[in-house]
């Protein structure tokens, strides 16, 4: 038996690397990975569930050459100063399928007060602290100053990507020095690949957490997590802890496979802390997992043990109609 109070999922067929922001016009706003990896699209909707109803806008499209030009990964909106921005993670056309993962991070901003209308200016690549494959990135404002966190590559470390923070100058360019909060070390995290990536940011508790993604992107991929004191210096990386098992995994139960890249949003009634994530329903895949693209977007309400920490559950079974 369904319960209203939850959500029937998937909310968004076919959309990776899902991010929903709650702005304060009331309407929530949604983008993803689209399967062709060449365009940006956003949605919205004043209900949660409404998103997957709503047809999408395509805001921008993959140059045909150059940079930009392929393989569009894992938007995200955000509104900074009356501003919107959307980052997301772009290679290039000439990139041949086995040298792939040569992204890099991209801003786009619109001025306009509904980001569906309006132009979308390209503000180019936000340089980080060198040159190498880059992606996933959010930010997130506290105590006076805003923070960009995003997943590397460090060619003088094992592995596809680790986790940085750096304070941002601006919406395009960081200032300073990035920081390296995590790298994959934990048996769960160096499944077919050495990856932490797709974090998403939380603040609850006197604490900021950032969830973030593990594994190849099959059946084996997950969550992990990191916290920190909201009080404490969080481009120190002793500020963080990071947990030793996953926090949300692949549940064979209710047939919910490789759950990851969320983002947190807050529900219609304001009193619950959401997670949007992707999954599949199927566990076995034809080919390079990034083909497939059944990666659904779902939603699900998760609560906070006395500690102060995220109980996210497991995830929970695809919403049959009877």
């Amino acid at each position: 038996m369904f319960n209203d109070e939850e959500y029937r999922n998937p909310i968004v067929p076919q959309a990776a690397d899902p991010f929903v922001y709650k702005h304060e016009d009331g309407y929530y706003y949604f983008t993803a990975s689209v399967p062709q990896y060449d365009r940006i699209e956003l949605r919205r909707s004043k209900t949660i569930q409404g998103l997957g109803k709503e047809k999408p806008t395509i805001v921008w499209r993959k140059h045909e050459f150059g940079e930009m030009s392929a393989y569009i990964w894992a938007p995200e909106i955000h509104y900074i100063d009356k501003k919107w921005y959307i980052y997301f993670a772009a290679a290039k056309v000439s990139d041949v399928k086995s040298e792939m993962f040569n992204h890099r991070i991209y801003v786009l901003e619109n001025s306009s007060a509904n980001p569906l209308e309006g132009e979308w200016v390209e503000k180019g690549q936000l340089k980080t602290n060198w040159e190498s494959f880059s992606l996933d990135t959010t930010t997130f404002e506290h105590n006076g100053i805003r923070y960009l966190v995003w997943a590397q590559n460090d060619p003088n470390i094992r592995g596809n990507s680790n986790l940085y923070i750096a304070e941002l100058e601006n919406p395009w360019t960081i200032k300073g020095k990035q920081v390296m909060l995590s790298k994959p070390e934990y048996p769960w995290e160096i499944i077919g690949f050495w990856v932490n990536e797709g974090p998403a940011v939380i603040k609850k508790n006197g604490k900021i957490f950032i969830s973030y993604s593990a594994s190849a992107t099959d059946y084996n991929y997950c969550m992990g997590l990191l916290s920190a004191d909201a009080y404490s210096d969080l481009l120190d990386p002793a500020s963080w802890k990071k947990a030793k098992e996953p926090v949300f995994t692949t549940n064979e139960q209710a047939k919910q496979y490789g759950p990851g890249h969320n983002s947190f949003t807050v529900s219609e009634d304001g009193k619950s802390d959401v997670l949007i994530y992707h999954a599949r329903n199927y566990k076995e895949i034809d080919g390079d997992p990034l083909d497939d693209p059944n990666r659904h977007a779902r939603a699900q309400k998760f609560t906070w043990n006395e500690e102060g920490m995220p109980n996210f559950g497991k995830p929970a079974a695809d919403f049959e109609f009877v």
